[in-house]
């Protein structure tokens, strides 16, 4: 008889060492090859350590709470053969959502070191083949086999099993996977394993890398005010049914592009810029709207600059033309840079409410949602009425939740009353 010192595996990339929370075994048992020996525990996953094959247990390399560090001796067996080997468990654990189930591989042992690691379990050629179990029997699996099919939405009476008495490991499901399901369901249904990876590069990554930070640096609240707007796509209609070549076709947001310059005027605080590092608050007196753009290739953020000193006509022109720009990749680099704040909307496509996230540095975002027709009660009965929520976010350490409710109290007069926009003063 021989012994075979079993070690730590890697049990997770970046992974150095692990705690021992659970032993399924003490010395001087009998194990099989697959059955379970110890849990252990790292800062990202519990994972569960099979024996590689069948043998005796000599020595624990630990008690339950001891940290082991990868590659150090996790247990001890006696097993057939002569002399003293080493070997690398495969660790089980469930797989995430976002990867494919696949083989597990044991990781290479430190250099220096001979060692005997046990072949893949796959079962051999004419096994594992044979008919589902009836309806009502319970397979017989370890519970992370359970968890692990379970994940993967597959029914385990579906899966033979090359373990004694049937039982099925974790190499039957890998071969499940493989091969598909024996008996289909007449629908030509089977569980998809595939997984396609993009790589984040170019544009993807910016905007990754801002709306981390936005939502690392920015401790944001929102608010959720609902507006009739009937009297306002009134307006539009009206405005709009008489074209003219010098004057673009209108959507709601230069109605609200102007109803924000009426709205920073009165709350300044809402248009500005914080600088962490220096803790300056740069609140300007120009109005630099950014527009939420959707692209081929992502989130851009065209500017219209000083939104104050033009006409609800030069707002729809300037908005419509950087727009365009960005969704062809024409919009020059001054364009794409300088907001003070930025509105954000999904068009017709839109929830009832969202909660945008702030474009850091700004302190403030105002979210447009969709228009439906709902009942609105007018003092004596209920009136169809076009009605649209704002969603605003805002920076709680610049801006006060009174502040911002009064911003958008100011918005929602203005947008439901939209003569009021055309007002000087």
């Amino acid at each position: 008889m021989g012994e075979l010192s079993i070690k730590l595996p890697d049990v997770g990339e970046g992974v150095a060492e692990a705690e021992l929370v659970e032993w399924h075994v003490k010395e001087g048992d009998l194990v099989r090859e697959d059955d379970v020996l110890v849990a252990v525990m790292t800062d990202k996953a519990t994972v569960e350590i099979p024996a590689p094959v069948d043998g005796r247990v000599l020595r624990l390399g630990g008690a339950i709470g001891d940290t082991l560090a990868v590659g150090a001796e996790l247990i001890r067996l006696e097993v057939e053969g002569e002399g003293t080997t080493e070997a690398y468990a495969s660790p089980i654990s469930a797989p995430p959502p976002s990867k494919p189930i696949t083989e597990t591989q044991a990781p290479a042992p430190p250099a220096g070191k001979t060692t005997t690691t046990p072949a893949a379990a796959l079962p051999p050629p004419g096994r594992g083949r044979g008919p589902p179990r009836s309806e009502g029997e319970r397979p017989l699996a370890a519970p992370s086999v359970r968890k692990r099919a379970r994940d993967a939405g597959v029914d385990l009476r579906q899966v033979p099993g090359t373990g004694p008495a049937g039982r099925i490991t974790h190499a039957d499901l890998v071969a499940y996977f493989k091969r598909g399901p024996s008996t289909g369901t007449g629908a030509g249904l089977a569980p998809d394993m595939t997984v396609r990876d993009v790589k984040v590069v170019g544009l993807r990554r910016r905007i990754a890398a801002k709306m981390a930070l936005s939502k690392r640096s920015i401790p944001h609240y929102s608010i959720v005010e609902e507006v009739d707007v009937s009297a306002l796509e009134d307006l539009r209609a009206e405005l709009n049914a008489a074209p003219r070549p010098d004057r673009p076709r209108l959507t709601i947001l230069p109605f609200l592009m102007r109803a924000m310059v009426k709205g920073v005027a009165r709350h300044p605080e809402v248009n500005a810029l914080y600088d962490d590092e220096a803790e300056v608050i740069h609140q300007h007196g120009g109005l630099h709207i950014g527009i939420a753009t959707q692209t081929d290739s992502g989130l851009m953020v065209p500017v219209v600059k000083h939104v104050e000193a033009r006409d609800i006509w030069d707002c729809a022109a300037e908005l419509a033309r950087l727009s365009e720009a960005a969704r062809n990749g024409q919009a020059a680099r001054e364009e794409l840079t300088g907001s003070t704040i930025t509105i954000t909307s999904l068009g017709p496509l839109g929830a009832i409410a969202t909660t945008p996230v702030i474009n850091h540095p700004e302190v403030a975002i105002v979210g447009v949602n969709k228009i439906a027709v709902r009942p609105v009660w007018d003092g004596s009965q209920f009136q169809p009425r076009k009605v649209m929520n704002l969603s605003c976010s805002f920076d709680h350490r610049i801006v006060d939740g009174l502040n911002a409710a009064q911003f958008i109290h100011t918005l929602k007069g203005l947008l439901e009353k939209p003569a009021m926009i055309f007002v000087e003063g």
